[in-house]
C-alpha cells in the first residue's frame, strides 16, 4: 500500500499527488523542450516572451520555466508538490516558486501576460483551471498548454506500450497514451490556435528507465512492484538497443487560448 492509496485501483488524486519521491528522476530523464516551441509559443500568442510576466503552473522541477525564462520572459513557477518544489528551488533558486495548483491561483486579476502549463494541464479540472487563468491574464495575455507525447505509430514505442499495458493494467491502461485534452479546451468557448512539432532526443536507456520512473503510473506503486516491471523493460530495450543509445521520437501539441 502507497501513502497515496491502494496502487491496484486507479486513484486521480494519487496519480497527481505521486510525483515528490520520485522529483529527482524527473528532473534527471525527463525530455525537455526544442527551441521551435518557444518560437510557435510567440507566434501563436501574438507576443514575445522576452518581458512578458508569466505564471509556469504545474511547472513541476522547472524543465520548461527555466526555458522561458531563457527567452527573456518574468516567470513565477506555481507547483503544488513540495517535493518537485524543493528540485526546482535547488536547480534554479533565482526562479521565484509559489506553492498552488491551477484550479485556484493566488494571484491578483488581470497581473500576468501569459499562463503556461507544460506537460501539467491534464492534472486540473478544466471548468476551473480555465477560468482561473482568464482571470489572472491582462487583456491580450494568453493560456497555453503543451505536451510531449511519445510517438506510438514507431514499432518499438508501440511494442513498450503493449508491455507496459499488460503489466500494469490498472495504473498505465490510464494514463499511458496521450494526455492531452485539446476538447476540454474547445469546450471552454475560446478560441483555440494550435500546432503540432515533431522532434526526438537520443539518450542511453537507463535514461529511458529513470524517465519511465518518474511517470505516474510507475511512482504509485511500491518498489517491489515495479522493479521486476522496469528490470523488465531495460533488457527489452537493451534487445532492440544493443549499443545501449536509444532514439525517442515526439509528437509535442502546443494549444494557445487568447484572453477575449
Amino acid at each position: 500500500m502507497t501513502e497515496q492509496g491502494n496502487p491496484l485501483v486507479y486513484d486521480a488524486k494519487a496519480h497527481a499527488n505521486s510525483f515528490g519521491p520520485v522529483a529527482a528522476q524527473y528532473q534527471a530523464a525527463r525530455p525537455s523542450y526544442p527551441d521551435e516551441l518557444f518560437d510557435e509559443l510567440e507566434r501563436l500568442a501574438g507576443r514575445p516572451l522576452a518581458g512578458a510576466d508569466v505564471l509556469d503552473v504545474g511547472a513541476g522541477t522547472g524543465i520548461a520555466t527555466r526555458l522561458l525564462a531563457g527567452r527573456g520572459a518574468r516567470v513565477v513557477a506555481v507547483e503544488p508538490s513540495p517535493g518537485m518544489a524543493a528540485v526546482l528551488r535547488e536547480v534554479s533558486p533565482q526562479i521565484p516558486v509559489v506553492k498552488a495548483a491551477g484550479d485556484e491561483l493566488p494571484f491578483h486579476d488581470a497581473s500576468v501576460d501569459l499562463v503556461t502549463y507544460a506537460q501539467a494541464f491534464h492534472w486540473t479540472e478544466p471548468e476551473r483551471s480555465i477560468p482561473e487563468a482568464v482571470r489572472v491574464l491582462r487583456p491580450g495575455g494568453a493560456l497555453a498548454v503543451w505536451w510531449n507525447v511519445k510517438d506510438y505509430r514507431v514499432p518499438w514505442l508501440a511494442a513498450q506500450q503493449e508491455r507496459l499495458t499488460a503489466a500494469l493494467p490498472s495504473t498505465y491502461h490510464h494514463n499511458g497514451g496521450v494526455n492531452a485534452r485539446p476538447e476540454k479546451l474547445t469546450a471552454s468557448g475560446l478560441e483555440v490556435r494550435s500546432a503540432r512539432l515533431r522532434w526526438e532526443r537520443r539518450v542511453p536507456v537507463d535514461q529511458v528507465i529513470d524517465d519511465l520512473t518518474s511517470r505516474s503510473y510507475f511512482a504509485v506503486l511500491e518498489p517491489e512492484q515495479r522493479a521486476p516491471v522496469l528490470a523488465a523493460e531495460r533488457a527489452a530495450l537493451l534487445a532492440d538497443f544493443p549499443d545501449g543509445e536509444v532514439t525517442e521520437p515526439y509528437l509535442l501539441d502546443v494549444y494557445v487560448l487568447p484572453k477575449p
